[in-house]
């Protein structure tokens, strides 16, 4: 699309991180051609379509750098359950599900973040052939795997840990043919890293695996870190070490690797991540559904390592990422503090998210060159008036009712409040039957499984 923007505020995410007031932005293509005043862009690009920008902020879409998007199909029903829900409910729920239900699950997801003003979703999940066209159909940027393991993930919660090779060369195919299949398709906006589920489900030479994969396809990778108690426990007793530690033996613990949680970790184990460089993919909204999430968020920082933002599972609204975040990284710092700033933590859901996978030279900030992936906030929404700092009003302030237009590659896939990308009403009515239908099955099929309180189908 060829597209001139006038007028608008526009929040670059440069280096300087400026902020330009009655800015115009040109789009060429999938790029960025241009940046700077309305007055002078108006001048040298005379000849493209113009749309004005007043009233509206431009931002770089969001990069939701954790996800997974098909456990929509669990909203509202396990945040409330005492249980381990990753080995309780995700785990039988992920394997209940046929293709078509998990690429209609999954694309509720992408729907839900393109509202909320996301660009690229970073997924790692199981039988990622399944529904990797489907999610790439609604025309944003992703960066998919699968959350490979070679311990059963279905017998955890019976107490078994023990190795299943039949089990992790499941993965180790879907990998293959994920790869073959997906890697840089869809012009390049569908690509495909390497990801280990979890330390305690993953042996040493199964990780070792993984390792000549991501060095072989020159892919980025990403794991769950120390995400609960049963986790630290079981590293501990196979291996007389920490979770962190047992990546750092194994050679998980590199700049190229993102960690996702790092919820139940030492400052030692901090420390020793921070000196192999690895990266930290931070879910603050959903690791604060039974409190106030208790990661090391002081200690992380200290380090000096990259910290980027998901939503993680159930949602993928970012805006409550952001507000949550805030506060459980100042109340890391053990006062009634305002460290860190807004601005940092606006970071984390751009220029720190492109980082984490290896795409800042393309997105993450609004720079000459990049892609052309924009998200438009309404100024004029109640919620963010009066403007006073801006990014000081998104971080606190901004929610999905705010995002007014979302572009990515250079077309847009929600433009004035209407998605553009698929039937919206029919996708949601064909999710909440499917929604149904899993649980129904599921339960059936695992009678060891409690129904969750909460579960109750209304006629809507």
């Amino acid at each position: 699309m060829d597209l001139l923007v006038t007028d608008a505020v526009i929040v670059t995410q440069d280096e300087n991180r400026t902020i330009l007031d009655r800015g115009g932005i040109v789009i060429r293509g999938d790029r960025i051609a241009a940046i700077g005043p309305t007055a002078e862009i108006e001048v040298t690009h005379p000849d493209l379509p113009r749309m004005s920008g007043r009233g509206k902020a431009v931002l770089p879409g969001f990069v939701n750098s954790h996800t997974h998007t098909i456990l929509t199909v669990l909203r509202a029903t396990v945040e409330d359950w005492a249980g381990n829900a990753v080995y309780g409910y995700m785990s039988p729920v992920s394997y209940t599900m046929t293709p078509h239900e998990r690429s209609v699950m999954a694309m509720l997801g992408i729907v839900e973040g393109i509202r909320s003003g996301t660009t690229t979703f970073v997924d790692p999940f199981r039988h990622v052939p399944d529904y990797a066209d489907a999610m790439a159909g609604l025309g944003v940027r992703l960066v998919l795997s699968e959350n490979c393991a070679d311990v059963n993930t279905l017998k955890i919660r019976h107490g078994d840990w023990s190795e299943d090779p039949g089990f992790g060369q499941g993965f180790l195919d879907r990998t293959r043919d994920g790869i073959a299949r997906f890697h840089n398709t869809h012009n390049g906006r569908l690509q495909i890293q390497i990801a280990a589920h979890a330390t305690d489900n993953c042996t040493p030479s199964y990780l070792e695996k993984l390792t000549e994969l991501a060095r072989a396809h020159d892919m980025p990778r990403t794991i769950h870190l120390a995400q609960s108690v049963e986790e630290v426990r079981v590293i501990r007793e196979k291996y007389r070490c920490t979770p962190a530690e047992y990546l750092a033996r194994h050679g998980w613990a590199g700049a190229d690797v993102v960690g996702a949680h790092w919820t139940y970790l030492t400052e030692a184990d901090v420390a020793l991540l921070g000196e192999h460089g690895m990266q930290m993919v931070h879910c603050p909204a959903n690791g604060s559904r039974r409190g106030p999430h208790p990661v090391l968020a002081k200690a992380i920082r200290r380090a000096g390592v990259n910290i980027c933002f998901g939503t993680d599972n159930m949602t993928e609204d970012m805006f409550h990422a952001m507000k949550i975040g805030l506060i459980v990284h100042r109340g890391a710092e053990g006062s009634q503090g305002v460290e860190p700033q807004p601005e940092a933590i606006f970071d984390a859901t751009n220029r720190n998210g492109a980082r984490s996978i290896g795409r800042q030279a393309d997105i993450g900030s609004l720079e000459v060159g990049k892609k052309a992936d924009i998200t438009l906030l309404n100024l004029n929404s109640p919620s963010l008036r009066p403007v006073t700092n801006l990014v000081g009003n998104i971080v606190h302030y901004g929610h999905p009712g705010t995002v007014e237009s979302v572009m990515v590659d250079g077309e847009w896939v929600l433009r004035d409040g209407k998605l553009l990308v698929t039937d919206e009403l029919a996708l949601i009515e064909e999710a909440q039957g499917i929604t149904q239908a899993v649980w129904a099955r599921m339960l059936a099929a695992n009678p060891d499984l409690p129904p969750p309180r909460s579960l109750r189908w209304l006629d809507v």
